[in-house]
Parts: C-alpha cells; structure tokens; sequence
C-alpha cells in the first residue's frame, strides 16, 4: 500500500486543515463542514491525476479540440456519519462518480475493549471500477477495513484509495500490513503520532460527526 502524505507539500490545503483542528473555529458548524468538503475536493483533484485518460473529441461554437478525458467508472464511499461532508467535496469533482453509504460503529464491551461492526451498506458493484473509501478521521483503521471488505464482497475495484485528512501512525501502520498490495492507496492530509486508551487521535480534531452535525445521544 502506497501512503501520500498531502499535507507535506505546502498548499492551500493545510489551510482548511488548520481550520478543521482550530478548536475556536471548528464551533461553526457550517464552517466545518465546508471545510470538510473543500479538503475533499482537494483529495479528489490530487486522487485524479493516478486515473486512466484518452483523447476525446469536444465540439466547440467554432471548431473542435481535442481533451484528454477520464476513463476510470468511480465509486465513493464513505462511514456515515462524520464522512458525509468529506465525500460531498470529492463528488464535487468527481460529478459522475457513483456513491455508497456505510454505516459502521465501535460496540464496546468492559473497559475499553471494542469491536466494529456493519449495521447498514448500500451500494453499486465496484468490479473493476475505482474505489475512493472516504472517513473524516483514520484512528485505528478498523473501521476502515471493515467496511472496505463489506464493499469489495461482490467484487474487487481495479484500484482502491482509502482517503481521510488525518489519521493515526498506528492505523497506518495496521493498513499497510493488512493491504500490502500496490493496487492500495492511501491518502491523507496530517499523521498524528498519538492515539488514546479510547482510540482517540491527538491532537486529531475531535470527533468530526458531533462537529458537522451536533452532538449524539
């Protein structure tokens, strides 16, 4: 699995990632949330210079050009809840793309113990098309896998980019041992070093779901 790092190059795109963290601005939930989409369409720009292209031909009111043009069938996905906004921003760009919904939770048992587990999916076959796994934050990354193989059932992506702006070194590390194949990418904005006793990334930016869309009972 190939790691991209996107926050390494300087871009406008740590911009909206120091937005997202700033614990005073991310009380805005509208703002959070755009930023999250405006983070995703970043991702989506960057993820769309590895796909497949060919010339096509564009009538014009004067003539005719010539336009390399996207080959790739795409589907993205992403864990409800906190990743709507992120997979709004990469839809942005990607305005054929088909969706899917996962709905994957921690069911925690004494102490801090939890499993994941799948509650809900939706969506189309992804055989041999370009799978684009969308998570607001990667901590762990078992719900990551999880719900990637709820996806991959019924058949296997030509390519899969897993995409979150921030993520733990240990759910990197756990990824890149269960997916070691060079058909896995992984694209983030930010690796923090710290995960918490209840998987927590810190600094991370806190738990993105309760930020876009209020707190939960």
């Amino acid at each position: 699995m190939k790691v991209i790092n996107l926050g390494e190059t300087n871009s406008v795109l740590n911009n909206f990632v120091a937005q997202l963290r700033d614990k005073t601005i991310q009380k805005n939930r509208l703002l959070f949330r755009h930023n999250m989409e405006r983070v995703g369409q970043v991702f989506a720009v960057e993820i769309s210079k590895s796909l497949r292209y060919s010339p096509k031909e564009v009538t014009t009111p004067l003539g005719t050009a010539t336009v390399p043009t996207c080959d790739d069938k795409i589907v993205v996905s992403t864990i409800l809840r906190a990743g709507l906004p992120f997979l709004k921003g990469i839809m942005d760009i990607f305005d054929d793309a088909e969706a899917a919904f996962v709905a994957t939770f921690r069911k925690y048992y004494k102490g801090d113990e939890f499993e994941m587990k799948v509650e809900y999916a939706t969506q189309p076959g992804v055989e041999g098309k370009v799978l684009i796994l969308a998570d607001a934050l990667l901590a762990t990354g078992q719900s990551m896998e999880i719900t990637l193989d709820r996806l991959c059932e019924e058949g296997r992506p030509s390519h899969i980019h897993l995409a979150c702006p921030i993520a733990s070194v240990y759910a990197v590390e756990y990824l890149q041992k269960r997916y070691s194949s060079d058909d896995v990418t992984l694209w983030t904005a930010a690796i923090d070093e710290e995960l918490t006793g209840h998987s927590y990334i810190v600094p991370g930016l806190g738990d993105a779901g309760d930020l876009a869309f209020g707190d939960k009972l």
